[in-house]
Order: C-alpha cells, then structure tokens, then sequence
C-alpha cells in the first residue's frame, strides 16, 4: 500500500488536485497514470480512495471514489514536549520514529540549558509528514512552535502529566503513573536536563518525577523511550 496526503481533500470532494510536489512524485518518480487507483489521507484520520483522471507531474489530478474514518485505536493522546537537539538531525530522528511508533503532539520547549534555541519548523513537518505517509498512519502529529517551558507547565490542563530527568527525586515508572485511556504530556529536557528550577516548577505544577531507568539516554533516545514504552503497555499490557 502506497499512502498519499492532501490537506483539503474531504469526503464530499469529488476533484481534487496535487500540488507541484507531490504530483511530480506521483506521476514522474512512481509511474502512476491516469485511471490508476490510489489510497489518500487527509492527516486528520480519515482515508480516501480515488482514481486519477488528470496525470500531469505539476498537478496531478483525482476524482474521489470513497472514504472511509480510521478511528484511532490507541485509546489515548500522547503529546511529548522535548528540548531541541543541539545537532538538528537528532530532533528529526525523533520525530520520525516517534509518528511511526504513535503521537499525536509535538512541542518544541526552550529551557534553562537549552542548546539549540530555534528550529526549522516547515523543515520539521516534512518529516512527520514523510513518516506518516512511510509508516501508513493516518493522523498527523500536531508540531507546535517553540515554547518557553514555564508558559508550558503554566498552561497544561493534560490528566497525566509527566517530567523525566536525571536529579535525585522520588520518580516511579511510567507503568505507575499512566491510567487507561487518559492524555499523557511527558517533559523531556535537553542534553544538560532540567535545571533545579524548572523541575521544582514542574512539580510545583502537578508533574510527577518519570523514571527511565538506569542508563543516561540522550534527549532523542529518551523520547522514543517513552513513545514505544507506552505503546507497548497500552497494547500488550
């Protein structure tokens, strides 16, 4: 199954049209021509099947046939805010494995020893984008701009709210924290953790102290960590 993404197609779309980008991989890299049948998400769950009835590489054209929802089977909302990475292709990494393990939000925060101040958000999208189409999912992740980490935890009304660091605290394991079927928003700093500060503000705020083990994982690995690990419990578990 190849999956394609247009953001506007809706189910009472009869035609709709790629833009240049996608309609040069559609019809120049992978062949597809007209009257071909292929499979369309709009990154909000839904799934549509049309056939293409206009095979130009700088805007391919389909008429809709059918759709159908793909509801999200997870039984729960993981939104993961992570400190960007000092080297950018780490941040990536991460988005990329963590939309095909499953999340459904992304923020970017800025902290006390924050390495990397600013990212390339459109950059960023493609590759959720890339991984959503490459692992057959059909909700994008949500990629929030970069936020000040206080004006995060001063605003989150999410049921489980989680902080991982390396400080002595009293943490427990994601097994004891998560409930079935809740919002989960778990913290995860950058390279030099947390600063004292912030993890007092986080507790302060409601955040209860997330223990990974006892390895130092790097922020990238940290956040896959948490994505598979509550993956496999909600599923398996």
């Amino acid at each position: 199954m190849q999956l394609f993404y247009h953001p506007d197609i809706q189910p009472l779309s009869m035609l709709v049209t790629f833009p240049k980008e996608e309609s040069r991989h559609l019809v120049k890299v992978l062949r597809k021509k007209r009257g071909d049948q292929i499979q369309i998400t709009d990154g909000r769950g839904n799934l549509y099947l049309a056939e293409i009835i206009g095979d130009n590489d700088k805007k391919c054209e389909v008429q809709v046939l059918n759709s159908e929802t793909k509801p999200d089977q997870k039984g729960y909302r993981l939104h993961v805010a992570i400190a960007p990475t000092k080297n950018n292709d780490r941040l990536e990494w991460f988005l990329e494995k963590s939309t095909e393990i499953g999340i459904d939000e992304i923020t970017p925060i800025l902290c006390d020893h924050s390495e990397r101040k600013r990212i390339n958000q459109e950059r960023c999208e493609k590759v959720l984008l890339a991984a959503m189409k490459q692992s057959l999912k059909f909700s994008l992740p949500i990629l929030n701009p970069l936020q000040d980490f206080d004006e995060l935890i001063r605003h989150s009304e999410t049921e489980s709210k989680l902080i991982a660091h390396c400080a002595e605290a009293d943490k427990r394991s994601l097994s004891d924290l998560i409930e079935d079927k809740t919002d989960i928003l778990v913290l995860i700093g950058p390279e030099g953790d947390f600063s004292p500060r912030e993890i007092q503000a986080a507790t302060n705020a409601g955040f209860k102290s997330l223990d990974l083990g006892n390895s130092r994982l790097r922020t990238e690995t940290a956040g896959v960590v948490v994505c598979s690990n509550i993956s496999f419990m909600k599923e398996f578990l």
